[in-house]
């Protein structure tokens, strides 16, 4: 099964895949601070500006009609639950991502996703999933050699805000061969190769998360 490879090792093309729907990082304060202190947790912001820089979010920051739909206080799923762990771990108890995490677990890429130390990931949100259907998702995750390409596409090797995003304009996924991810407009007018931010900015300890409400076809945005 193939694994995912943070370097930028060049894959071969993926399958195509035509589908259609909504999760982070480590926090760190939108204000500067005269003696920063270092945070205990993901929950507790950092106060540099270095960290922003790095694509480090607070929950304060996270926009997106969908992130409403994220369980409150600290139950599994919100915000607050989130923060503390890697990016898959996090996901999995996601509401909007079911369907996602059925997919990393069905190509082995838990621990690789988790294990990475700064990602973004532009998360399917269930919707986009479903507009396959359960038949053809199952095909596909039956054959993680096809899968893995295509969710590679979805993640960056390194993290981004949505202001990091919006300068950027052109990224490269951790699939080289599926051609550049373009990001277009900025807040909730979003996208990344059309696809519509339903809640972005969520932050993990090793991700920045963005749900969108597609899934993204590796070559067709060359």
């Amino acid at each position: 099964m193939s694994k995912l490879r943070i370097a930028g090792i060049g894959l071969t093309a993926a399958a195509a895949l035509t589908l259609t729907a909504c999760s982070g990082s480590d926090t760190a304060s939108s204000g500067s601070s005269s003696a920063p202190a270092p945070s205990s947790s993901m929950a507790a912001p950092s106060t540099s500006a270095a960290a922003a820089a790095d694509g480090m979010t607070t929950n304060a920051d996270v926009f997106g009609p969908a992130c409403s739909q994220l369980p409150q206080g600290s139950a599994p799923g919100s915000l607050d639950s989130m923060g503390p762990q890697p990016v898959a771990s996090a996901a999995s108890t996601n509401p909007l991502l079911t369907k996602l995490v059925a997919a990393v677990k069905a190509t082995n890429l838990v621990d690789t996703l988790n294990s990475a130390p700064a990602i973004t990931v532009f998360a399917p949100a269930d919707p986009a999933f479903a507009a396959l259907g359960d038949a053809k998702f199952n095909e596909l995750a039956g054959k993680p050699a096809e899968l893995s390409p295509i969710l590679q596409y979805h993640v960056v090797g390194k993290r981004y805000d949505a202001k990091g995003l919006a300068a950027a304009g052109t990224l490269d996924s951790l699939n080289t061969a599926g051609g550049p991810l373009k990001i277009e407009g900025t807040g909730d007018n979003m996208t990344v190769n059309g696809a519509k931010i339903l809640c972005g900015n969520i932050p993990t300890k090793n991700a920045t998360v963005f749900v969108i409400d597609k899934v993204l076809t590796p070559g067709t945005n060359k």
